[in-house]
């Protein structure tokens, strides 16, 4: 390792390192350049943090108010789940014009565009009186929105400003999503019984604005701007290219991947993962256990709980990535996911007991733990276009998240019971653990980057 980028002492970060361009280093070093101060990574990713929580606690909205609006205006759990699916699909499948978008317009600008289009979403929604009126606010314009800021967002920033620690950082930025869900799945059904669904809105369309505020002020778009390599480089990385328009950039990587055997087993696997979390679980839990005679703030707070054990699970899913074969971690996440969806159906109860208890640890220690291994593995076999194709790894987890969230509801309404969805999703599961095991052969671990001391 370069020894200007080592630390004087075990504990401090690398000191930040300038960029290998000539004109970075001309002129006297500034006043205070002695003092070690932390590498400006730290303060993108802690941006990009603050992004991805606020951007889960919106999504998680809809499924407190699936009661409220059913009582209100008499849809069906079907027609209400058709917005989030639409909601799901829109998230996944914007991902990866988002990466290309942030390539060509930057970071900064597409992220509070994003903030601002969910904010008026969910701000409309207050006004809505038809089904479609649902569908357009919280399916497509928030969806859009949400889709803007999802797993590309965060492979892009890790991919920018970290060579050390990428799959740690990475497992921080993805356990955003479920601490998200900590805060405001409490606050959210809070609200929805007390103060009805409408103050709910309010305050996500608040939270989106102010958001907003901190990614202009402090995000950057790479090292260079300034004159810093990324956290752990040793030298200045390559230029980036000119990328020419974003939607034929994303369409066309699109189509070199796809003739990839990789990228179709990790399409495939994590379409399971967004059926058997965002899509059933995460839209139909709290439903579910209503079903069972919990009320709508315990379910909540179960599923906030699920979150919690998720931000354990998956950092530790990010330390695991950078040691271990990407490939088989996927298989045991999948592998423990399914043998916990097949026992969910009779772990419900009335009120507060063991089982129940039990599983929301075992399945929230591995709700996205999927996520840092297949970054890992999208860096692995695309390289310098990995933010873009797991973008469309992504739009698969959203799209099979979609129509398991819709199928879900249909399922409800026509047996009056979610027990054959749970039972399909732990089948899926095992489906996953197939596809993951036919990467070998294919280069599936990512090599790790070793982490600084």
């Amino acid at each position: 390792m370069n020894e200007r980028n080592a630390p004087t002492t075990p504990a401090a970060d690398p000191a930040p390192t300038t960029a290998a361009d000539p004109a970075a280093a001309v002129g006297p070093a500034p006043a205070g350049a002695g003092r070690r101060r932390p590498h400006y990574a730290w303060v993108v990713a802690a941006v990009a943090l603050l992004v991805l929580l606020g951007s889960a606690g919106f999504r998680s909205t809809p499924s407190l108010m699936m009661d409220a609006l059913h009582n209100e205006f008499g849809w069906s759990l079907g027609t209400i789940s058709s917005a989030t699916s639409v909601n799901l699909a829109l998230y996944g499948l914007t991902a990866p014009f988002a990466a290309a978008l942030m390539d060509r317009f930057g970071v900064r600008l597409v992220v509070v565009c994003a903030l601002l289009t969910i904010s008026v979403g969910a701000g409309l929604t207050m006004l809505m009186r038809e089904p479609w009126q649902l569908v357009l606010c919280w399916g497509v314009l928030v969806g859009l929105g949400s889709g803007s800021m999802a797993g590309a967002f965060a492979t892009t920033i890790t991919g920018r400003w970290f060579r050390a620690r990428q799959g740690l950082v990475t497992g921080v930025l993805t356990a955003a999503g479920a601490a998200g869900n900590l805060v405001f799945l409490p606050v959210g059904a809070w609200l929805v019984e007390e103060h009805g669904w409408r103050s709910a809105v309010v305050v996500v369309s608040l939270a989106a604005t102010a958001v907003a505020v901190p990614v202009l002020l402090l995000m950057r778009e790479r090292p260079a701007d300034l004159g810093l390599l990324p956290y752990g480089a040793t030298e200045a990385p390559p230029a980036p290219a000119p990328q020419g328009r974003a939607l034929a950039r994303s369409l066309r990587v699109l189509r070199g991947a796809s003739r990839s055997r990789a990228f179709w087993l990790l399409a495939g696997s994590f379409a399971i993962c967004g059926a058997t979390t965002a899509g059933l679980v995460g839209t139909h839990f709290i439903p579910a256990a209503h079903d069972h005679g919990l009320p709508v703030t315990t379910a909540a707070s179960l599923l906030a709980l699920i979150g919690v054990f998720d931000v354990v699970g998956t950092i530790a899913s990010g330390w695991f990535t950078d040691r271990f074969d990407s490939r088989l971690l996927l298989v045991v996440y999948y592998a423990l996911r399914g043998f916990s969806l097949l026992l969910l159906p009779q772990l419900f109860a009335g009120s507060l007991e063991p089982p129940i208890l039990a599983f929301v640890i075992f399945y929230g220690l591995d709700w996205v733990a999927t996520v840092p291994p297949t970054v890992a593995l999208c860096r692995r076999h695309f390289g310098e276009d990995a933010p873009i194709v797991f973008g469309w790894v992504l739009a698969c987890h959203q799209i099979g998240a979609a129509v398991v969230a819709g199928l879900a509801g249909l399922t409800r309404d026509a047996l009056g019971t979610y027990d054959l969805a749970w039972y399909v999703a732990g089948g899926l599961c095992a489906v996953a653990v197939v596809l993951c095991l036919a990467l070998r052969g294919d280069g599936a671990a990512a090599r790790p980057v070793p982490a600084l001391s």
